[in-house]
């Protein structure tokens, strides 16, 4: 009798929800259906925004050699880091906002030693235009190793460390480039050649019988190595093509300043700033490349020192 009822119970149950369903407005499901339908298919995400494949010209260059597009392989791997730097914003924006600050800086150096305008960009994709330090100790804007730099002519010990010295860096950097050229004949060869050294390119194109940067097969970082250069030349070239819309006071600016001369020893640089009207914090904003509040200095050896020209940076008191 029980179980019954129960069945009994469940048929009306049915029925009345049948009656329901078949009663319900026919533009209430179909609203519903639409607005699903929109929700997983058409809603924008976010404002409009899309995530699409950023657009490689059909002819690049490189210090006047031209990109071998026309080869999938080289092709793809190019794409890949204009992908890569266009999407990896708050890096790109970053070195976009410090280029114009540093490149008035690097590009006369580069312009003295004969050095295509094009490797600016190498500094950018070697520390995006900040006195960083590889995991390895590679230091600086142009990320030196310590023998390296000292080969180059740049004095590095605890009390100065010249990497951290744009102006000096860019020069060492240049006489590398130089020797490279003169090694491979070739530009884009001779940037390789900065990632992996000169020795480590030579010894591979040697063992592998190549003539072209695209033809040796190189560790990972070394192959993306020239392809992000020149992916980075292009967005700085064209930034608002690729999505980047900074307003030409959002930039930051050259730093203004003088040198003065120092010839001798310093026993305490924050007494040395406050004689200049700054202090210690600022002194070593505009001259990183002092690594200790101190300076021997035995050999009387002339270092130019930048002091911020009066009113070019607030003092904070």
């Amino acid at each position: 009798m029980r179980a019954a009822k129960q069945k009994l119970y469940y048929f009306l149950l049915g029925a009345v929800s049948v009656v329901v369903i078949l009663f319900i407005p026919g533009s209430v499901l179909s609203d519903e259906t639409a607005a699903l339908k929109s929700y997983s298919t058409d809603i924008e995400f976010p404002q409009g925004y899309k995530i699409v494949s950023p657009p490689v010209p059909n002819y690049l260059e490189f210090a006047g050699e031209s990109v071998p597009l026309e080869n999938f392989d080289v092709k793809e791997r190019i794409e890949r880091e204009f992908i890569v730097n266009t999407y990896f914003h708050s890096s790109t924006i970053l070195a976009l906002k410090r280029a114009n600050r540093w490149f008035p800086v690097i590009e006369p150096i580069l312009k003295k030693y004969n050095i295509p305008d094009d490797f600016k960009f190498l500094c950018v994709a070697e520390s995006n235009l900040e006195n960083v330090v590889s995991p390895a100790g590679a230091t600086g804007f142009w990320q030196f190793m310590k023998a390296a730099a000292k080969k180059y002519g740049l004095e590095v010990n605890s009390q100065v460390d010249e990497r951290y010295n744009v102006e000096k860096s860019t020069e060492a950097a240049c006489k590398y480039l130089k020797d490279a050229y003169d090694k491979f004949g070739s530009w884009m060869t001779a940037a390789g050649s900065y990632n992996m050294g000169v020795d480590g390119m030579e010894k591979q194109i040697e063992r592998q019988k190549a003539t072209h940067y695209y033809n040796v097969v190189l560790n990972s970082e070394t192959s993306r190595y020239v392809s992000r250069i020149i992916a980075l030349k292009e967005i700085f070239n064209n930034p608002a093509k690729y999505g980047y819309d900074i307003k030409k006071d959002e930039l930051y600016q050259p730093l203004k300043y003088h040198e003065v001369v120092l010839d001798s020893s310093v026993s305490d640089f924050a007494d040395y700033a406050a004689y200049y009207g700054i202090n210690y914090k600022t002194l070593k904003l505009y001259n990183p490349w002092l690594r200790d509040n101190y300076l021997s200095n035995r050999s009387k050896k002339k270092y130019k020192i930048k002091i911020p020209d009066e009113g070019s940076i607030e003092i904070i008191k």
